[in-house]
């Protein structure tokens, strides 16, 4: 196997790693990442087989499950019950039982709040000119979610402040500052939810909480560990992949020069995929190897873990014709920016929807919409997205 070195902290890989997945891509199915020391694929075929195949998944192993170190524990607690980290049989109640609650009938009933909600951020943005990234792409989502889940929008702000920190657990710079942030984050915002489900437990409401609370499949409920960690991965992973797709869409539509056009309600559904499959907001996601699996002729091992690169696979030349060009008007093709299988993003219905609400939105009211600098992409990795967005408009 091929060994290729990037850090994942170098500025140039920051602001474009798709030439790395292209090298990744070529240098076979699988090729060792020394920077993670993990085989990593950039190759549609392959990442879309390792989504799916069961023989792969997100719980470690027996034999590679390590105890979480006590300074994180409380943010391990969380993510014991986790959705994102279980498999069947634990992953598939979760999901049912979420699933009762989360419908797409649920979903579409926020569409005139999500419209509403996003001309008051855009008559609040500054006079002349501001940051898209800190008056509307991150105000919108996680408001949404906490009108959703009934709770106060005054509390959005902490909510907020407790999913950043969460997510650098994620981050290939996390650093024992950002784990002991993230673990006083988890801590927090475990005593937050437990005060506000035993309130629920009591009174509840029309809200998706009390749905949670209430849903039961096969007798069973969600635990309180359960409810805590499903409310946290609503917030965290629906809020991060929003804001950073509402961003980087923005940046791509005004660079491109896009029409109006292709923002209207016949074409907009091209122009969403085409977006989240150019810049996607998750570019590493990891599965660890139930058996050994070939894969385009390469072998890999039971109880290795592997790196599918989400946004690599998304410009495959094997799945889109010059994937490196944006083209809404090209054939719409399942892309890879919300996953695959078992584990596909349960909140991507929503994301989808307050992206095509907002930006249709953001365009007709502000026709003028123009860069006043250069954007550049955070330091997030494995997420991918703006520092800021400053516009004049």
């Amino acid at each position: 196997m091929q060994t290729l070195t990037q850090s994942p902290l170098d500025p140039g890989f920051v602001q474009n790693p798709y030439p790395f997945y292209d090298r990744v891509r070529q240098g076979g199915p699988f090729v060792m990442w020394h920077e993670y020391k993990m085989p990593v694929s950039a190759r549609a075929a392959v990442v879309t087989m390792a989504l799916r195949d069961r023989r792969l998944g997100r719980e470690a192993p027996p034999e590679m499950a390590r105890p979480a170190p006590a300074h994180l524990e409380a943010f391990y607690a969380v993510e014991r019950h986790s959705m994102l980290e279980l498999e069947a049989p634990r992953h598939t109640r979760l999901r049912k039982l979420v699933a009762k609650a989360f419908t797409s009938a649920r979903i579409a009933a926020l569409a005139p709040e999500i419209a509403a909600l996003t001309h008051r951020l855009i008559d609040a943005m500054p006079e002349g000119g501001g940051d898209l990234l800190e008056h509307v792409a991150k105000p919108l989502p996680v408001i949404v979610i906490a009108r959703l889940l009934g709770v106060p929008e005054s509390d959005a702000p902490q909510l907020l402040a407790w999913s950043n920190a969460m997510v650098q657990m994620y981050q290939a710079r996390r650093e024992d500052s950002h784990e002991r942030e993230a673990a006083n984050a988890a801590q927090e915002f475990t005593d937050y939810l437990d005060a506000l489900i035993a309130r629920r437990r009591k009174a509840p409401g029309e809200d998706l909480l009390s749905v949670l609370i209430a849903a039961e499949e096969d007798g069973s409920h969600l635990s309180r560990d359960e409810l805590i960690s499903t409310v946290i991965l609503l917030l965290n992973a629906g809020h991060e992949a929003t804001v950073h797709s509402l961003g980087n869409g923005v940046k791509t539509l005004i660079e491109q020069d896009i029409s109006p056009i292709w923002l209207t309600p016949e074409r907009i559904d091209g122009t969403l995929e085409e977006i989240l499959r150019f810049d996607p907001p998750l570019h590493l996601f990891t599965r660890w190897l139930y058996e050994d699996v070939e894969f385009q002729g390469q072998v890999m091992r039971a109880g290795s873990q592997v790196g599918l690169l989400l946004a690599g696979a998304n410009r495959d030349p094997a799945g889109w014709v010059e994937p490196e060009v944006f083209d809404p008007a090209r054939p719409i093709r399942t892309n890879f920016a919300f996953g695959a299988g078992a584990h596909f993003c349960i909140g991507a219905p929503l994301a989808r929807l307050e992206m095509r609400i907002a930006l249709p939105i953001l365009f007709e009211r502000l026709p003028a919409l123009s860069l006043t600098r250069k954007p550049r992409y955070a330091d997030l990795y494995h997420f991918h997205g703006l520092e800021r967005l400053d516009l004049r408009y």
